[in-house]
């Protein structure tokens, strides 16, 4: 709840909150979001986009569209990701993302503990999606747009079960890239991945 979370740093000014997901998954892009929150719009219930349910998520994230000052939504693809690495493109998804915001901040939140080149005052802050609302609800952005993409690839490959694991290497995403082999949205640099190219190069 808001309540636990730190001072809004109102003081700064338009503050925004950023986040990225989907440094772990295998495939798919690295999404970030960054949002404004409007100060006299609360939103109850923000908090890190992972402890909260995915109905959750989807009600907070009509809402948050709708009271946010701004908000924006960016990616970096797999071929950056592999070109890149996924720390960087991390970092470029975040910098596309405040980039995009249609007002400009006059300090930038980012979750962790580094920031992307920004024109803007920044600070880095660990576990941040879970102390500051604006990157609360930068989280549950970039969660619900990564996970509909997810969506969207497995209505597009089914056998992959995309729609269980969005990406991530669990048991049932390994067995099936092995049975099937990798689609050309993996990040053909993450090492699974990298291993299965190899063989089949052989």
């Amino acid at each position: 709840m808001q309540s636990s979370l730190m001072p809004d740093f109102s003081q700064y000014g338009r503050v925004a909150g950023v986040d990225e997901v989907g440094r772990g998954p295998l495939v798919g892009n690295v999404v970030a979001a960054a949002v404004i929150l409007h100060p006299d719009k609360q939103i109850l219930g923000l908090a890190d986009s992972k402890k909260l349910s995915e109905k959750k998520r989807e009600a907070l994230y009509e809402e948050i569209m709708d009271k946010a000052l701004c908000w924006a939504v960016a990616s970096a693809s797999p071929v950056e990701i592999d070109q890149i690495n996924i720390l960087h493109a991390s970092m470029l998804a975040m910098q596309r993302a405040v980039m995009s915001l249609n007002v400009n901040p006059d300090y930038v939140l980012i979750d962790g503990n580094r920031c992307p080149d920004l024109p803007y005052p920044s600070e880095a802050i660990i576990k941040g999606d879970a102390k500051v609302a604006a990157i609360s609800a930068a989280s549950i952005l970039a969660k619900v747009v990564r996970d509909r993409e997810m969506y969207l690839l497995h209505e597009q490959y089914p056998e992959y079960a995309f729609n269980k694991h969005k990406g991530y290497p669990t048991a049932q995403h390994m067995s099936a890239l092995k049975k099937y082999g990798p689609l050309p949205e993996y990040r053909k640099s993450f090492r699974p991945v990298a291993q299965l190219l190899e063989t089949s190069v052989r």
